[in-house]
């Protein structure tokens, strides 16, 4: 059995025919057909029922759901032969909504390279739902993202609380008052990010208590809220971790529920993490505590 037998195996049970899995991983057929033949032998059980659809057996039921695990160790283990063998190299694939790749990834990224020089890491910037299929599809080593409803299978460890927080340009109708409710809100538009970030599906939950909604814009990238929201008497929706420019203000808007959970989510087997991706992890989160001794 070797990892070649496995993911074929495997993407034969995603694409449901040998041709379409064939055809995915750039193989003639019969490649694929005697990889699974070796692997049967081994196993000593057939996985497939023979037919033009890879119907699977009743014991290749029961393997379809293991194989993934067998993959994921078997990377695992080969992580930590090239570890041993020779200095820890390769690349740390990380995930972050974008005020966490603001705020936290450049520090312990620094400090990264100070301690482990020939590491490097690829970091993709994106909103919780993207994260989570990323860390789900094996192409992100863990995300630094919301406490996702849908994360089954995965592992959530919150590391601090975000809130949702309300901007104006200095000269809004709204800037400089205090306890403002949701409903002084409703005369101007509102921007907010993309439908499907966990803070708007939070922002919406707080809506949902008013008669009516202000109209309300999209923009997925935060940081471009505060431009949007100059010299106009539009309100941005963001989190309170934005940093703001010269000329746009926070506004006191009393929430219910303002704080939204943010953590590291990866698979729920923490073992696979090699012991550089967990030195990573370990890394965020003490740069947290300096992000809040800092702040405080």
């Amino acid at each position: 059995m070797d990892l070649k037998e496995l993911i074929a195996f495997r993407t034969i049970v995603e694409e449901g025919t040998f041709s379409k899995a064939a055809a995915k991983l750039n193989y003639a057929q019969s490649t694929i057909t005697n990889q699974i033949q070796r692997l049967e032998k081994q196993l000593g059980f057939a996985l497939f029922q023979r037919g033009w659809d890879a119907e699977l057996t009743a014991a290749g039921k029961i393997y379809a759901e293991e194989v993934q695990s067998l993959i994921r160790h078997w990377h695992y283990a080969e992580d930590l032969a090239k570890s041993l063998e020779k200095e820890e190299i390769g690349t740390v694939s990380i995930g972050a909504v974008e005020p966490a790749a603001a705020t936290l990834l450049p520090g312990a990224l620094r400090r990264l390279a100070v301690s482990k020089p020939a590491i490097s890491c690829s970091v993709t910037v994106a909103n919780t739902d993207a994260l989570l299929q990323g860390v789900k599809d094996g192409k992100l080593d863990f995300a630094i993202c919301g406490d996702h409803p849908l994360k089954n299978g995965l592992q959530f460890e919150q590391l601090y609380a975000e809130e949702l927080s309300f901007i104006a340009d200095d000269a809004h109708p709204l800037a400089g008052r205090t306890s403002l409710s949701l409903s002084d809100l409703l005369p101007y538009p509102l921007l907010a990010g993309g439908s499907n970030c966990l803070y708007h599906i939070r922002l919406d939950e707080e809506l949902s208590f008013l008669p009516s909604r202000p109209l309300t814009h999209t923009v997925t990238q935060l940081s471009l809220l505060p431009s949007f929201v100059q010299g106009c008497n539009w309100v941005g929706a963001t989190l309170a971790s934005l940093p703001l420019p010269n000329g746009i203000q926070r506004l006191d808007v009393l929430l219910a529920e303002p704080e939204i959970s943010i953590g590291i989510l990866y698979q729920r087997e923490p073992n696979y993490l090699s012991a550089t991706k967990r030195s990573v992890i370990e890394l965020i989160r003490e740069q947290i505590g300096i992000r809040s001794t800092a702040s405080g």
